[in-house]
């Protein structure tokens, strides 16, 4: 594994770069939300859904690096929004279990169909080898994104 933290100039340059572009990036994705009456957390909460599964508020908080009393008022506007719906947990009865709905799922697609158009357009921009180079540079992002 490289050792960056105290790297040649290139190397603290290119991080530099990378963290820019990437913070940039993904705050002009924010701005393609199909339902604008959901935050950003809201929006990442039922991502996690979508991508994990159902879970405890716990669980959520732990993955979304929030406090759990910030989670319980997220998931209580999701529930008032119809996103999510608590159960009981099988094993736990003091514990409820947060799923998504239809509702949520359906907005989520149209949310991923959004991005992906606007980020499709931004990409006729690039001309064939940057597209080709941003191709096999999205699956070791991917992994930088879940790393910790």
């Amino acid at each position: 594994m490289p050792d960056l933290s105290h790297g040649t100039d290139v190397d603290v340059a290119a991080v530099n770069s990378l963290r820019s572009a990437v913070m940039r990036l993904g705050r002009r994705l924010k701005h393609q939300r199909v339902d604008e009456s959901l935050s950003p957390t809201e929006m990442s909460v039922l991502g996690t859904l979508a991508r994990c599964g159902s879970a405890t508020p716990g669980e959520l908080a732990r993955k979304e690096h929030v406090q759990p009393p910030s989670m319980t008022r997220i998931v209580a506007l999701l529930e008032a929004k119809g996103l999510v719906r608590l159960e009981p947990h099988p094993d736990d009865r003091r514990q409820k279990v947060v799923s998504q709905t239809e509702q949520a799922e359906t907005m989520l697609e149209e949310s991923r169909r959004k991005r992906n158009a606007w980020l499709a357009s931004l990409a006729e921009g690039l001309d064939e080898a940057e597209w080709a180079k941003l191709r096999e540079a999205a699956p070791v992002l991917e992994k930088l994104a879940h790393l910790q």
